[in-house]
């Protein structure tokens, strides 16, 4: 079997015997074979991580345009049981895009958005599903469903006054909120502007209103080489993929 490529883990970090930090920076991937770069996340490397914090306080660091909704999802929900235990602080230092605006509200408090970052919600995306028509509208009644779980976390932390259609109509328009703004629609607090500048990761490619500051990485990843390739042709092969009628669902910002 071909050499797989060196692990690329995000680690925990300034870990102090009462609080951690665990920073989203990257894309959320459904699993370490997605994981181009360091700091790109997913499930398993998330319960690896809410492990070692081991009932420390918890600060959250996002600035991450998204990616698989069902990753996303599966980590919202593990930092919620987390907070059970300990108290979870998120920051949005720039974007909190797709699912990860999501991944945003799973702390213990009203998650903190500089005047000047971003929330950016939308319907969830298919980039790379093939299927016959019968399959095609199939995965459009999975969108669905998708759509509808990601409405009932929006919905849990809505502000006072805010419908669930309000909502439903921002992401199907996809919509990009600053701090301030959000807190028209939401629980949040807002706190002053920083002058952050964010670069969009590659799931932003899908985005139709890239708001000013923002721009796509000049180059994408590189390519695996070919043995990586093989390797990663070999355990696809052999792997049964439990989640087949997901495959490919991005929330670039719902």
């Amino acid at each position: 079997m071909p050499k797989k490529r060196d692990a690329h883990i995000c680690e925990i970090r300034n870990m102090t015997d009462t609080s951690a930090d665990i920073y989203f920076y990257g894309d959320i991937v459904s699993d370490w074979w997605g994981a181009w770069q360091a700091e790109d996340q997913y499930p398993d490397n998330i319960k690896n991580m809410l492990a070692a914090a081991d009932g420390r306080d918890l600060n959250i660091y996002i600035n991450s345009g998204g990616g698989s909704a069902m990753a996303g999802i599966a980590i919202y929900h593990m930092i919620k049981r987390y907070g059970e235990k300990a108290n979870v602080t998120v920051t949005v230092d720039a974007l909190a895009g797709s699912i990860c605006s999501c991944i945003a509200f799973a702390g213990t408090c009203p998650p903190k958005i500089p005047a000047d970052s971003f929330l950016m919600i939308h319907k969830p995306l298919v980039t790379d599903f093939d299927g016959n028509a019968d399959e095609l509208r199939k995965m459009a009644e999975d969108l669905d469903v998708i759509f509808d779980g990601m409405l009932n976390i929006y919905g849990e932390h809505l502000a006072e006054g805010v419908t669930i259609d309000q909502i439903r109509e921002l992401c199907e328009a996809e919509t990009w909120l600053t701090g301030t703004q959000a807190a028209e629609y939401f629980n949040v607090e807002t706190t002053p502007a920083v002058g952050a500048v964010a670069k969009a990761g590659a799931y932003m490619e899908a985005s139709k209103h890239l708001p000013e500051g923002f721009h796509l990485p000049e180059t994408k990843p590189p390519e695996p080489d070919p043995a990586d390739a093989a390797a990663r042709l070999e355990i696809k092969n052999i792997m049964i993929d439990a989640a087949t009628s997901t495959k490919g669902v991005r929330a670039y910002g719902t």
